[in-house]
């Protein structure tokens, strides 16, 4: 049975070569059909994740939690890339200057696209439609956290106090720097914002009574919380957040600022269909998986595994409700640049 199988597949190759020779003299080397670049042969080797924040911070945890589920789908390594600055933009603009083959990705923050532009130029804000997205992955609620030995528990005891507040964000153009000032503006209060590249460092700060406050993601905070170092005072989801049930959120306490931070995988603006097609098949094998579903809920994060389509509609319609929040309170996060 094998010698005749051996023989169609010959058949098969010379046909093909035949049939090759006759295009190529016929039509100036011109070939006709589908080749690698349409993505049919994806993945041809490593998909490189890259990842625009420093390691060890919550969009780091959540790409390498991605990456092994998607690596062992796929089959092929999938290194992940530290390129930390600009919230993301550096890596996630060389990305979208890569080839748009499937194999460079980077894990995108929602922050990147809807507070980010707040804070800088036209010309430097990535533009959502120079990347393709491939799916959503998980919603991370802020929390505005204190020392636990100092006198806040409630943002009425932040209203009241005295004197200008010290507290740290994750940085410029940042989701935590816009629900920090979206709140101050709200209560009136006097505030001094001490931008750091991350939430960890912004946290530390709040340790080592550096600063008196700060809004940072809850998988961040949560073991000192639970450790009882840190007091968490509001959370910025528009409900409670089902891993901080006693907290209210900043809404409840008679304040409009409902921000919270998403991701998603996107690659570069005209990958073939293909190629998406197979990275999607990959990410849901990866979210079905008990491990992935384990480590979502150790790090406090709420599954938000949607559409591409789905997210880029999302992140349009945050983008306009922070712009309009920014105009309402007269917020500057660029600090007049």
């Amino acid at each position: 049975m094998h010698a005749p199988a051996r023989f169609r597949r010959s058949m098969l190759m010379a046909g093909t070569a035949i049939v090759s020779a006759v295009s190529l003299a016929a039509c100036g080397n011109i070939t006709n059909g589908a080749g690698a670049g349409d993505g049919s042969d994806f993945p041809t080797g490593p998909v490189t994740l890259n990842v625009g924040q420093a390691a060890g911070g919550s969009t780091d945890l959540i790409a390498r939690a991605v990456a092994s589920g998607v690596s062992e789908d796929l089959g092929v390594a999938v290194p992940v890339v530290n390129k930390p600055g600009a919230n993301g933009a550096l890596a996630t603009q060389e990305v979208i200057g890569q080839p748009a083959d499937g194999h460079n990705l980077i894990l995108l923050n929602a922050s990147l696209i809807t507070v980010t532009p707040l804070a800088v130029g036209e010309n430097e804000a990535v533009d959502l439609e120079d990347l393709d997205i491939i799916a959503g992955l998980s919603r991370d609620d802020y929390v505005l956290i204190t020392h636990a030995d100092t006198e806040y528990e409630t943002v009425e005891d932040i209203v009241s106090a005295d004197g200008e507040i010290t507290y740290g964000t994750a940085g410029v153009g940042t989701a935590s720097q816009l629900a920090q000032a979206a709140l101050f503006a709200q209560a009136d209060v006097q505030g001094r914002d001490i931008p750091f590249d991350s939430g960890a460092p912004a946290m530390a700060a709040v340790l080592g009574k550096q600063v008196e406050l700060a809004t940072v993601q809850l998988g961040e905070a949560m073991p000192q919380i639970k450790a009882g170092t840190l007091r968490p005072i509001v959370v910025f989801s528009e409900e409670r957040n089902e891993f901080l049930p006693d907290t209210p959120t900043a809404v409840e306490a008679g304040y409009d600022v409902p921000v919270s931070q998403y991701r998603a995988i996107a690659a570069p603006a005209g990958t073939p269909e293909p190629a998406k097609e197979r990275l999607r098949e990959a990410l849901e094998a990866t979210f079905a998986t008990e491990e992935y579903q384990q480590f979502n809920e150790q790090n406090m994060l709420t599954p938000e595994e949607i559409s591409g389509e789905q997210v880029k509609e999302d992140w349009t319609e945050y983008a306009e409700r922070y712009r309009t929040m920014a105009e309402t309170y007269d917020i500057d996060l660029g600090g007049g640049n």
